[in-house]
């Protein structure tokens, strides 16, 4: 249960007066439905109203504030004219302007003679001063109520910023005094304000460093959070360790077979982690870990050498890919090297049906299959195992904590390894999969040769299509993709389909086109003649499936690569990285191009190094897109922002830990403090997990 104290701030955020049914599903949308919501909804800037210079010193463009006297109004002829009033200072006269506003009420608002305090912006018409609609009139009296500082909000249609500062301040009213959860000497060390104090600086900043990541209100908040996440995902990890899983030690046997026949000496890395995953293996407690390696680095043969320990103690494992054609790729690789070693390999897919499906699902739950590879199929309620002890999940990284914990239900205690081509900086990792233990590849076979990456632009394609075609004249094949038009899957399709039309009048029948909206044997079959050579040149209209190997397939060309992210520019270039020649890849741009598209592009052509460009796009558009396509598997947090904060993450995941081996079950004072922050930042899943034993 939510501590009480945290009531007032978790009530819906329609207890706050002046907010109705209408003008609330327009805040649900903005920030969220609970009063908290909005105490997390940051501001983005301030206005300055302490410009109270005379107006004959007033500057055009600007924001003014000061006391005038209301001479005259000047009422419109026409509905269509705006409503005047003439006001003053001892130095200068200033049109105030209404549109669309009754006389009646600016009679009553401004009687003539009257003192007023007014802040707006400063124009000048017709070489006269205007103010079109004050921000705020307040009468000379009562100075006080005019907020010389105004905080400026994100806003969305139908909610104004002066609506918005009034409801955030009567949200902040709403929060209790919390109980510190930090270290008193930690806070001190950092000069960091307490939580309530952080809170209310943040959405009063007085100037717009107060506004800053690392101002010391906002690095407090920002610290909160990012503990909050590692202790929650600490806490769940320390009871995955504690969760009885069985020990798979193999005799080395099959091993011992497999590496006499691969064409090739593992690399130091590879040995590395296969130790790390073969010893979590060997453990009686259940394996989660997350095994990253750039494209090319050799995860299959690693995730294939480990899963024969499970093969030599007579139990099943499995491997689960994100696409049919990775997991039949998947399939070739490992079946052809496990029927020379005496290993029953099976394929599980969409296509597999009928009475072949019947009775590959009787081999497999009679045990006649020791390693099964298919999509997520696999996890079906119809397959049925006889004795699951090992699965691999391939490149599914958008898995959530829940999904990771329930994955493993399907077989009988069993160990579960998370495989990812994507490279994640290091404080993605921790704040994404701190529940997983963690195993990096981070070096290539020997061999493997640079791909050279060409930036050119879209106005030189007619010589891009020369250097092709003669590059195709060789046995070389090359991948065309089409831009990304996220808006409109019709104008993706448009643009690819043309580009396929007016390249196949020079390649004939050698091109293939692969979209989303073929059907998926349509596209199978295109891809297929792809990778057996029938076909030279294949355009496709976004991100090729991820791990596709096409050896012979040296060349890519990118059209309007600035509309692509660094992480998916850095997986589609590895696909021209699978064989031992030299690839090139060719990125075309178009105009105008902007900064950070031109930092992007560079970065792409001057470094190969996936972990690097995770870093830097990190620096360059933030955590929330460095996986995948839609790239939405990370949370995003409110108060931190992990390009700006990453040493405090790192803090964070050191004190986490700290913490709890200190006080495993948070039931010190301080321990029940951290409790309330866990349920403050809603990571209720971490409490849970102790109340479930």
């Amino acid at each position: 249960m939510r501590p009480s104290i945290l009531y007032p701030i978790f009530a819906p955020i329609e207890n706050i007066s002046g907010i109705g049914k209408r003008y609330a599903g327009l805040l649900y949308g903005l920030c969220g439905n609970k009063i908290v919501d909005l105490l997390w909804h940051l501001p983005s800037g301030i206005i300055d109203r302490r410009c109270n210079v005379l107006l004959n010193q007033a500057a055009n463009g600007k924001i003014w504030t000061g006391k005038v006297r209301v001479v005259e109004h000047l009422a419109p002829k026409t509905k269509k004219q705006p409503y005047r009033i003439a006001v003053e200072d001892d130095t200068e006269q200033l049109i105030l302007v209404f549109f669309k506003t009754y006389g009646d009420g600016l009679s009553k608002q401004f009687p003539v003679g009257a003192e007023k305090i007014i802040s707006g912006k400063i124009e000048i018409f017709n070489h006269s001063l205007q103010m079109t609609h004050p921000d705020y009139v307040v009468d000379a009296e009562n100075a006080e109520n005019m907020p010389l500082i105004e905080t400026v909000y994100p806003l969305t249609a139908g909610i104004t910023n002066k609506m918005l500062n009034k409801q955030i301040k009567q949200a902040i009213s709403y929060v209790p005094q919390l109980p510190e959860w930090l270290d008193e000497h930690f806070l001190t060390q950092h000069n960091w304000p307490n939580f309530n104090q952080a809170l209310r600086q943040i959405h009063n900043p007085q100037n717009l460093s107060d506004l800053e990541p690392n101002s010391p209100a906002r690095r407090r908040l920002a610290y909160d959070e990012l503990l909050a996440n590692q202790l929650s995902l600490a806490i769940v990890r320390g009871r995955l360790k504690k969760q009885k899983g069985r020990s798979l030690t193999g005799n080395g046997t099959l091993k011992e077979k497999l590496l006499k026949i691969i064409p090739f000496k593992l690399t130091s890395a590879q040995q590395r982690v296969i130790n790390e995953i073969e010893c979590d293996l060997s453990s009686e407690y259940r394996m989660l870990r997350l095994l990253q390696g750039d494209v090319g680095s050799g995860k299959t043969i690693v995730a294939l050498l480990t899963m024969l320990n499970a093969v030599e103690c007579g139990l099943q494992t499995a491997i689960m890919a994100p696409t049919e054609i990775l997991a039949e790729q998947h399939y070739e690789t490992i079946a052809e090297l496990c029927n020379k070693i005496g290993v029953k390999t099976a394929l599980l897919t969409g296509n597999v049906k009928g009475k072949a499906r019947k009775e590959l699902l009787e081999d497999l739950s009679a045990g006649k299959i020791d390693i099964i590879i298919g999509t997520h199929a696999l996890f079906t309620e119809d397959v049925v195992f006889k004795d699951l002890a090992y699965a691999i999940v391939d490149e599914q990284h958008r898995f959530g904590v829940r999904q990771r914990l329930s994955l493993s239900q399907k077989g009988n205690l069993c160990d579960v390894l998370v495989m990812t081509a994507t490279p994640i900086p290091r404080t993605l990792v921790l704040t994404q999969f701190g529940d997983m233990e963690y195993s990096q590849i981070d070096e290539l076979p020997a061999g493997r040769k640079a791909v050279t990456t060409t930036v050119m632009p879209l106005s030189k394609i007619h010589d891009v299509v020369d250097a092709l075609e003669r590059k195709l004249q060789s046995n070389t094949q090359a991948y065309w993709i089409c831009p990304l038009v996220e808006e409109s899957e019709k104008m993706d399709l448009s643009a690819a389909t043309e580009r396929f039309e007016s390249l196949k009048e020079i390649f004939g029948d050698k091109i293939g086109l692969v979209h989303g909206k073929m059907k998926e044997a349509e596209k199978n079959a295109v891809m297929e003649d792809f990778k057996n050579g029938k076909l030279k040149l294949l355009v496709s209209t976004t991100v090729i499936e991820v791990g596709v190997n096409v050896p012979n397939a040296t060349v890519m060309i990118i059209e309007h690569a600035e509309r692509f992210g660094l992480a998916q520019l850095h997986q589609l270039r590895g696909r021209i990285k699978r064989g031992y020649e030299a690839g090139n890849c060719v990125l075309m741009y178009g105009y105008p191009l902007s900064a950070v598209s031109r930092e992007r592009l560079n970065t792409i052509k001057n470094t190969e190094d996936g972990f690097l460009i995770a870093e830097e796009d990190l620096k360059l558009r933030g955590g929330g897109e460095i996986l995948g396509t839609k790239q939405s598997g990370f949370s995003n947090f409110r108060l931190a922002d992990l390009s700006v904060h990453g040493d405090l993450l790192l803090t964070a995941s050191k004190e986490a830990a700290l913490i709890l081996h200190n006080d495993e079950h948070l039931q010190s004072p301080r321990g029940q403090n951290l409790r309330t922050l866990l349920y403050l930042f809603e990571r209720d899943e971490a409490i849970k997990t102790y109340n479930a034993g």
